[in-house]
């Protein structure tokens, strides 16, 4: 029960990775809001876990604010912030992104780290206290053609947590990343193009250990991170990857 007594959001909680973290931090003792844009997903795995589910798209100010406030008022206080929501493009040539699929892929993956710190770091410096964990990608240390934006998203991602993490240090915040490798989730198919099993092959080729990321995974690097296992941990882009960025 590493996380007894302890509060957690966790965006993007409805499916893949992020419903493997909320899945280990309620085993672990943790009382977690699932937030997900998708509020079916999200109330199925907060019933699930014994949690609470909060309808949320990460990249519109009102609705971060709503799911802090929902939050606050649930549990009294908040321990533990997961940003894990996020979108890609489809792989292609860099120039033939289109801007919508540009502007999404920026808001749901980096502007939403921004606007869950405007409401929810208030919080955690008046406690004095808090972990904060983003969910970035091999992508941002390894980037792969024709995912340009998305890498560069991911990029982005990994430098904000080290520059949170100094910035907080001071206020008793930690704040860490994850960097997965493509999983079995809803994001495969966008990632590999098509989802055929020579495209798999292909990909599985260059993870060493020779699988796919699982929710499993994520849940316990996660879970770590988070815990108070990992109190003189802050900063760290943490490769959840099998060997892939080696």
């Amino acid at each position: 029960m590493r996380l007894a007594g302890k509060t957690a959001i966790v965006t993007g909680g409805g499916s893949g990775f992020g419903a493997g973290i909320a899945r280990a931090f309620a085993a672990e003792g943790a009382r977690v809001m699932v937030a997900d844009v998708n509020a079916e997903a999200a109330a199925a795995v907060a019933a699930e876990i014994g949690g609470i589910a909060q309808a949320v798209d990460v990249s519109r100010d009102a609705a971060v604010q709503a799911m802090a406030e929902a939050a606050e008022a649930e549990f009294g206080r908040l321990d533990i912030l997961v940003n894990n929501a996020g979108v890609t493009h489809l792989p292609m040539p860099m120039e033939e992104v289109s801007e919508a699929d540009f502007d999404r892929v920026m808001a749901v993956n980096t502007k939403s780290v921004y606007l869950a710190a405007r409401h929810i770091v208030p919080r955690m410096k008046a406690a004095k206290a808090g972990a904060i964990l983003n969910v970035a990608s091999t992508a941002g240390l390894s980037p792969r053609p024709r995912l340009s934006w998305y890498n560069a998203s991911k990029g982005w991602m990994i430098t904000a947590t080290k520059a949170m993490a100094v910035e907080l240090a001071p206020h008793g915040l930690r704040v860490n990343a994850i960097c997965p490798v493509a999983g079995e989730t809803p994001l495969l198919k966008s990632f590999l193009g098509e989802d055929t099993p020579e495209m798999r092959a292909k990909f599985l080729s260059t993870i060493p250990l020779g699988r796919f990321s699982t929710p499993g995974d994520m849940g316990a690097a996660a879970l770590f991170l988070c815990s108070d296992e990992a109190a003189m941990i802050t900063g760290v882009a943490l490769e959840v990857d099998g060997g892939r960025c080696i």
